[in-house]
């Protein structure tokens, strides 16, 4: 998977490269799920493809540093942000499987 795919001036694309993209690109897009549920309620809420999106993104990360870039920086970078994810899915789908009181709105 460290066979170049492309090169572009100074841009080398891999394989590992494209996972380390594919996170990149879901655990920065997860903040414009979270902007658009925002805005489509009128306050601030994280959704729960928010926490979907940081897991998948750190997991995709997690592989690019571990097998494709041999990086504990980026290791360890990434291994937190999925705790804390995976975390608060874990409390999330948690809460609603609690009775919500009369009135209450879940996001």
């Amino acid at each position: 998977m460290n066979q170049i795919l492309f090169e572009y001036h100074a841009l080398v694309v891999t394989p590992w490269k494209l996972v380390g993209y594919a996170g990149v690109a879901l655990f920065a897009g997860r903040w414009l799920v979270q902007v658009q549920a925002s805005r489509r309620w009128g306050r601030p809420v994280v959704p729960r493809l928010f926490w979907y999106m940081s897991i998948s993104g750190s997991l995709l990360l997690l592989a690019y540093f571990v097998f494709g870039k041999n990086d504990s920086v980026g290791i360890l970078s990434n291994l937190f942000p999925f705790s804390v994810a995976a975390y608060n899915l874990y409390l999330d789908t948690r809460r609603q499987t609690v009775k919500m009181p009369s009135g209450a709105r879940p996001y």
